[in-house]
């Protein structure tokens, strides 16, 4: 039996999933699916002091949704993953977050950002980072962005690393309580 031209299909049962912008009314539906990623997802790659750790570092920057550059994926119509990339020089964070920085990016000589990438815990292995991935690389490098980078999460590095991105730098995330590993990893775009 063939699978339908433009549809998913998963253990025999059609299952659409879709991507689109996120906007404003997106944001608590986002926030509980960002809480629930960093609560399972970081289980196995930190202790529980780095995964609580973890939130002073994590969350929703609003910015995005703003600029337009954050999406949401459903699947039947459930939200089940989200993120996106930025034109601003914030590297990862959310509103609560220290150090963030909206200066635009020049495409010219700067590297555009994947941001904020979750997916749903019952949601993982569908595909859903890669189509995230492949929508914010297409649209970075449909405003001139030539390469793109981000700080990866231990347990997202194996998903990047499979994408083509390579690690730049390993280092901890000392905002929270206890030190919290992350990686620069990047990508050219052309």
């Amino acid at each position: 039996m063939g699978r339908p031209a433009g549809r998913p299909f998963l253990f025999g049962v059609q299952s659409l999933i879709e991507i689109r912008i996120a906007s404003q009314s997106d944001a608590p539906a986002i926030k509980a699916l960002m809480d629930l990623a960093i609560s399972e997802l970081q289980k196995g790659f930190l202790t529980l002091q780095q995964v609580e750790s973890s939130r002073a570092g994590m969350g929703l920057d609003l910015q995005l949704i703003e600029d337009g550059t954050y999406f949401c994926v459903e699947e039947d119509g459930s939200l089940v993953g989200c993120g996106g990339w930025s034109r601003r020089a914030t590297l990862y964070g959310g509103n609560h977050s220290a150090g963030r920085d909206p200066r635009l990016l020049d495409p010219a000589t700067e590297r555009a950002r994947i941001r904020a990438m979750y997916t749903h815990p019952e949601h993982t292995r569908k595909g859903i980072g890669r189509l995230i991935l492949d929508t914010a690389e297409a649209a970075a490098r449909a405003e001139g962005f030539s390469a793109i980078e981000m700080a990866a999460t231990m347990s997202g590095k194996p998903l990047y690393l499979a994408c083509g991105y390579e690690i730049e730098s390993e280092w901890f995330d000392e905002n929270g309580a206890v030190p919290v590993p992350l990686a620069t990893m990047w990508k050219q775009l052309d």
